[in-house]
């Protein structure tokens, strides 16, 4: 993999005439349509549109979890379609974080287990010490011992989020990281991932269908039947799709 990029001069992550067809019964399907996005270290970006338009695949896409049909997609200086298998998993270890809808914890590992798990794989000697420092920063500092069934939806998802953070990713992305929670709860973990997001100056791109949570982003992207129709700053102006 290449030497660490230098972010004043590219992108975090961009987009190059991206496209994504699955195989279906009825024959192929363009899941994303010649998308090109290119997004800045340290902003906040909200993709936006209906069930169906793209915007989780291409979340997926820029995690590496995902490969694009054609195209190029590059994050942190490098071209996610020239990576085998382990050097995306490193990749993603050392410059992304992802936040689902799901929690996707491990049931019979503790919550301070889940966290420091991703920062073992790294090889990082102070992965638990990192793990419980990433508990505090959620207000889960008294629940390391607590396995995912102790815990609430709400809680969860704040061991989630310290998982994906714990690494101090660079890009962080989150698809509907409030779906599954009430609407107080939700508004709490959304604050704490706007105030981490900030504190440690990661790239945050946001898939919602909270206009109170786009409103909160630098810049919010637009799609429809796999494209982006528009990309517009949070107040109005639309600077085009790439900043």
């Amino acid at each position: 993999m290449n030497a660490e990029p230098d972010h004043m001069s590219v992108p975090l992550a961009k987009f190059e005439d991206v496209s994504l067809t699955l195989p279906s019964r009825a024959g192929p399907v363009e899941i994303l349509r010649r998308i090109s996005l290119d997004i800045a270290a340290g902003e906040a970006v909200g993709i936006v549109g209906p069930s169906g338009s793209g915007k989780t695949t291409l979340l997926m896409v820029m995690g590496g979890l995902e490969h694009a049909t054609s195209g190029r997609v590059q994050v942190a200086g490098e071209n996610l379609g020239a990576l085998g298998e382990n050097d995306l998993a490193r990749l993603r270890g050392r410059y992304i974080g992802i936040v689902f809808q799901s929690f996707h914890l491990i049931p019979t590992m503790t919550a301070l287990e889940n966290v420091a798990l991703p920062l073992e794989f790294l090889g990082k000697n102070d992965a638990f010490a990192a793990a419980e420092e990433a508990l505090g920063d959620v207000g889960l500092g008294h629940r390391l011992d607590h396995f995912p069934a102790q815990l609430s939806g709400g809680e969860q998802q704040r061991v989630a989020l310290a998982r994906a953070l714990a690494p101090r990713p660079k890009l962080l992305l989150a698809d509907e990281p409030t779906g599954n929670l009430d609407a107080r709860t939700g508004a709490q973990v959304m604050d704490l991932i706007f105030e981490l997001q900030d504190r440690h100056g990661a790239t945050l791109v946001l898939v919602t269908h909270d206009q109170a949570l786009t409103a909160r982003c630098k810049r919010i992207v637009g799609m429809h039947d796999g494209r982006i129709l528009s990309a517009a700053a949070a107040d109005g102006q639309r600077p085009g799709l790439a900043p």
